[in-house]
């Protein structure tokens, strides 16, 4: 990419440290809180046309997995939500408090290949997504000046994203962008024991575009003369950040979940993400793009964005499928003989949690064997390996070193959402690039449209 050859061009000319481009970022208590104190020394960087594309391509696959019920499963909610390897008990939830459509609001967790090509790992859909305070680290970022005017050179900008998701959590639950509902952010108890203090911090953020928020965990909301309360508040609408498998925690659990979910099928409260979002968040929703028996069920325009976008996936069934090349194969032989270029997924974990990486230097054969047997017919995928192209960051020795990027794009009501970046150092040898594994953050500088 042009944009960063350049830049880097720039920064080494100048002699700036990795600590003077970080800036002020090390300083926001919200951001701080959730990924530490350190930093990627520089954003990501996206020309007008590479956005313009990915945009499009992120339209065509939203649109063709909200069809999925209807053109797979004659509309059966529930049949989808099965097929994706859902429990009984979750799918009973995924059925309550439906919304009119599946959201907008994603964040697709993509890799850029070496030659320019944007390739989608899983995409998160609904409330319960991470990074969206990415936009503060750009503007840190453009604080320095080297940046400063490189973007002003480049007619390079950024998305605020919690701008972007306050107005999604408006207009998405049916209010107007100047309504002022009271809304409960409301997670997991489990989960809430340690994202508490970054939950209110995200309310106070809030705060600054006019939403009331308030946070806690589902167990501290009561439903009550026909309205769900916290502390006694009459709540408006529920921001769920609370996940389809949390229902799975413990035998208590649906009961926990239960009065909300009810009150918002009777209309006393609304729910922004309502849990049908899980369905379609799925892995195994790729996996239904993916799979040649449904090719006949898209026009040639919507088979040319999903190729593009989505890389090989099939769910882990003994039968028989079809290779990029055309080719016919036995898919449990196929993934016995060439486990290197193959990562076993479960369809309905987050963050990493389950995945079996068969290049991983540490899974022998048989383990890997042991794995896809054990997958089979579950609720699990394989997924082609794809490489991302090596960005290169200064480090706080003033070394350029090669990292492994992974581009979280968000899409909302109004399109393009703006992006966080996560990277690992190529020597660190880690497999899936999150956060929770030591990736550190970033944001994302792109090509404004060109001037009339």
């Amino acid at each position: 990419m042009s944009l960063t050859e350049d830049y880097l061009k720039r920064v080494k000319a100048s002699g700036a440290t990795a600590r003077e481009l970080i800036g002020r970022m090390p300083e926001s208590k919200q951001l701080t809180t959730f990924y530490g104190n350190d930093f990627l020394s520089r954003p990501l960087f996206l020309g007008h046309q590479e956005k313009v594309r990915l945009e499009h391509d992120m339209r065509v696959w939203h649109d063709a997995v909200e069809s999925l019920p209807d053109r797979l499963f004659d509309g059966d909610l529930g049949a989808f939500a099965r097929a994706v390897g859902m429990t009984e008990v979750q799918v009973s939830a995924v059925l309550k408090g439906r919304g009119e459509r599946m959201t907008r609001q994603s964040r697709a967790d993509l890799y850029c290949t070496e030659d320019g090509e944007f390739k989608m790992l899983e995409c998160n859909l609904g409330s319960a997504l991470g990074g969206m305070d990415n936009g503060d680290m750009a503007a840190a970022l453009l604080e320095h000046p080297v940046l400063a005017e490189f973007a002003a050179e480049h007619r390079l900008g950024y998305v605020d994203t919690t701008e972007v998701q306050v107005a999604n959590t408006l207009l998405e639950s049916g209010y107007a962008r100047t309504d002022k509902p009271v809304v409960a952010l409301a997670d997991w108890p489990t989960s809430y024991q340690t994202l508490e203090s970054y939950n209110r911090l995200l309310c106070e953020r809030w705060g600054r575009y006019g939403l009331e928020a308030y946070a806690c965990h589902i167990g501290e909301l009561e439903v009550r003369d026909r309205r769900v309360r916290l502390d006694g508040r009459p709540i408006d609408l529920v921001v769920r950040c609370f996940m389809i498998e949390d229902i799975l925690e413990s035998p208590e659990a649906p009961a926990l979940m239960a009065p909300v979910l009810e009150a918002a099928e009777a209309g006393w409260v609304r729910i922004f993400t309502p849990m049908e979002t899980e369905a379609f968040t799925s892995k195994g929703a790729l996996a239904m793009l993916s799979d040649e028996r449904n090719r006949n069920l898209f026009s040639a325009a919507e088979l040319e964005s999903l190729d593009r976008l989505l890389p090989w996936t099939r769910m882990v069934r003994d039968d028989k499928v079809t290779l990029e090349d055309g080719s016919r194969v036995d898919l449990l032989g196929y993934a016995l003989d060439h486990r290197e270029s193959l990562a076993l997924k479960p369809t309905l974990s987050y963050g990493g949690r389950g995945v079996v990486l068969g290049w991983d230097q540490k899974v022998t054969a048989a383990q890997w064997e042991q794995e896809v047997r054990s997958a089979l017919d579950g609720p699990y995928l394989l997924q082609r390996r794809v490489d991302p192209a090596i960005e290169y960051f200064l480090d706080p020795q003033g070394e350029w070193t090669p990292w492994l990027v992974s581009w979280g794009v968000f899409n909302g009501v109004d399109g393009f959402g703006g992006c966080l970046a996560r990277a690992v150092p190529v020597s660190s040898g880690v497999g899936v690039i999150n956060v929770s594994g030591g990736a550190l953050a970033s944001s994302l500088l792109y090509e404004l449209p060109p001037e009339d």
